[in-house]
This record gives C-alpha cells, sequence and structure tokens, in this order.
C-alpha cells in the first residue's frame, strides 16, 4: 500500500512539474484612445513575452476585437480571431512576431505587434506594405520599436512596468 502511495506521488509531482508554471497571462487592452491620445489603439500595441505565455485581449472599449493578420505571424504559428466586444486570450507557443488588428478598426491603424522569444525570425516588411490606411505606418513604427529592443517585456512586471504586468489569476 505504501508504495502504491509513493507511486502515486511521483506521478502527481511529475505532472505538477511539467506544466510551465513560469509562464505569464499579459493584457493588452483594446482602446478608443490610448494613453498618448492616438485614436484606436491596443495598449500595449507591441509587447515581448516568452513562448508559452498568454495574452489576454481585452475589450476595453467598444467595438473592438483582436485577430492575427494572415501572413504576418510565423510559420507554424496559430491564427486567431476575437468576437466584436470579447475578450479573448491566446497561448503562444511558436517563437517569432505576431502582427494583429482590429478588424473594424485596422485602416485606423489599430493593430499590434507581439513578439515572442528573444530572437525571433524577421518579420516579413512586404507584409506591412499591403495593410490598409494608417495601419501600415503603424505597424512600421511597431517594428522600429522591437529592432530596437523596446515594448512591454514579459520580466518587467519585476521591474514595476504597469504595462508588461502579467494579469492577475
Amino acid at each position: 500500500m505504501m508504495k502504491k502511495i509513493i507511486a502515486t506521488s511521483a506521478l502527481i509531482a511529475t505532472t505538477l512539474l511539467a506544466v510551465p508554471a513560469w509562464a505569464a497571462d499579459h493584457q493588452v487592452q483594446m482602446l478608443n484612445k490610448d494613453s498618448e491620445g492616438r485614436p484606436m489603439q491596443f495598449e500595449p500595441a507591441f509587447l515581448k513575452i516568452a513562448p508559452g505565455d498568454t495574452v489576454t485581449f481585452v475589450a476595453t472599449d467598444k467595438g473592438h476585437n483582436s485577430e492575427s493578420i494572415l501572413n504576418m505571424i510565423p510559420e507554424g504559428g496559430e491564427t486567431w480571431k476575437g468576437k466584436i466586444n470579447e475578450e479573448i486570450t491566446v497561448t503562444f507557443t511558436q517563437e517569432g512576431f505576431y502582427a494583429y488588428k482590429c478588424q473594424p478598426h485596422v485602416g485606423l491603424g489599430m493593430v499590434g505587434l507581439i513578439q515572442v522569444g528573444d530572437n525571433p525570425p524577421a518579420l516579413a516588411t512586404e507584409e506591412v506594405e499591403k495593410l490598409p490606411g494608417r495601419s501600415k505606418d503603424r505597424m512600421a513604427e511597431l517594428i522600429a520599436e522591437a529592432e530596437a529592443g523596446g515594448g512591454a517585456e514579459a520580466g518587467a512586471a519585476e521591474g514595476g512596468d504597469a504595462e508588461a504586468a502579467p494579469a492577475a489569476q
């Protein structure tokens, strides 16, 4: 009987250790106006996270969604498409850049960029040129921010960066 208890305990411990306890959930707000006064924005619009982390897109203001931009995610990366006015949580396992948009406001520049991992392959810049309206310029800004090493980072919560703080669970 004691051997069964020890074996069961070992199995449970192994299972618990296999789950990545260090994975974080980050929040991105869908806003009519960001903290810098720009209309129709995600905040933060650029986010650097670790593989296995999740991002919850929060419908802070009504009329928005979050969805991946086809041809602007890494090969093997999962696409997503949230509904208008609804929160959606996405888990990112594949390293690379993930570009996303608010479908109703993409022409107004409501796009964002998530960098998964420290050394992702470059984003296809020819795809940026295909974006409509202001989103082309906004995505170029976000790519420049990523290349400069800026943005909210996964581990920044320990340093007090409220934008990058993982969501309360």
